[in-house]
């Protein structure tokens, strides 16, 4: 035991005298540039450019039950987005007697007399697809299910989603992005 205790405490000290030794020269100071303008600062240092849109359409059996929406040349979505969409759940009237708009994020699964639905989407930096997907035919749901579906479709960048976001309370989100309830572009589908 005493002879391992002794290599090993000349292997350490090997290795501590080792790493000592004459500094060498210092490097050559590089000119100086010339300094740039600075830019406003985003929230938090960083510069978030979301968009929240607003979609109505109705599912039909000509449309498979779907609602497609391509984004314009307008909003820029990058692979690395988020892309949330919300279903308009309901409304209520606030204290104010206001309507106030009760938002749910998707998936959205009901329980219905004739089985489950759900409505569902998937997306591209192109594109969003909104879709009904069911345990039953589709073609027995009533218009208040179908008709006149209203979407809140909020793109964030990907470095906006770090953090603590809440993203399943729309007004969070669009807190977040610094988007008012006027900002939010309403497109009807046909």
């Amino acid at each position: 035991m005493r002879k391992l205790n002794l290599l090993l405490g000349v292997l350490i000290t090997i290795f501590l005298i080792s790493c000592e030794g004459p500094q060498g020269p210092a490097g050559y100071d590089g000119f100086d540039g010339l300094d740039g303008l600075n830019g406003a600062d985003g929230a938090d240092g960083v510069n978030i450019l979301g968009k929240v849109m607003d979609i109505e359409g109705t599912f039909t059996l000509d449309n498979d039950y779907s609602i497609f929406y391509e984004f314009p040349q307008s909003v820029e979505v990058f692979e690395t987005d988020v892309v949330l969409v919300y279903l308009l759940w309901d409304e209520t009237v606030d204290g104010n007697g206001d309507l106030v708009d009760i938002w749910r994020l998707m998936p959205q699964t009901r329980i219905l007399d004739q089985g489950l639905l759900q409505y569902n989407f998937d997306h591209t930096f192109f594109d969003v697809n909104i879709f009904l997907e069911s345990d039953f035919d589709l073609a027995t749901l009533p218009a208040g299910d179908t008709n006149n579906q209203v979407f809140r479709i909020a793109v964030l960048p990907a470095e906006s989603t770090t953090g603590k976001l809440d993203t399943s309370d729309i007004n969070s989100v669009m807190a977040h992005l610094g988007v008012t309830e006027e900002n939010v572009q309403k497109i009807k589908l046909d």
